[in-house]
């Protein structure tokens, strides 16, 4: 029991530290900034905040304990389409800091509907999540 314990501890401690390294490189890439900046919803930061600590909090648990989240079909949906903010947020914050929107278009000689690209190539990541988990590819 004693052994058990101290794993539970261990793992838990372990997911805290990756978690917040996490949350820490998020903060460092500046993408909360960028989302507050762009919503113009600078007065509610503090949402941002909780909601990533508490959406670290509640993954670290289902993973490291396996705990199973029966929230139904509409569980899974809103559960999807928040996992696909948060990854095309990061995404976006990485290829932002990088700078990889205008040096492509620089080399490929795009110089009107940048802004098309962007949305080409998001409306194909979502087809083919879409097709790789409707699917099972």
């Amino acid at each position: 029991m004693k052994e058990q314990i101290l794993l539970a501890v261990i793992g838990l401690s372990a997911g805290f530290v990756i978690s917040g390294g996490v949350i820490a490189l998020l903060v460092g890439l500046g993408a909360i900034t960028r989302f507050v900046g762009l919503s113009r919803t600078a007065g509610k930061v503090w949402l941002y905040e909780d909601a990533i600590l508490l959406g670290s909090l509640f993954g670290n648990w289902l993973t490291v304990y396996g705990m199973p989240c029966p929230l139904g079909n509409v569980g899974l949906v809103i559960f999807g389409i928040c996992s696909g903010i948060y990854v095309g947020g990061w995404i976006l914050t990485l290829a932002e800091i990088a700078n990889i929107f205008p040096i492509v278009a620089r080399r490929v000689g795009i110089t009107k509907g940048l802004s098309l690209v962007v949305i080409a190539v998001a409306l194909g990541k979502t087809a083919g999540s879409l097709i790789h988990f409707f699917l099972r590819w």
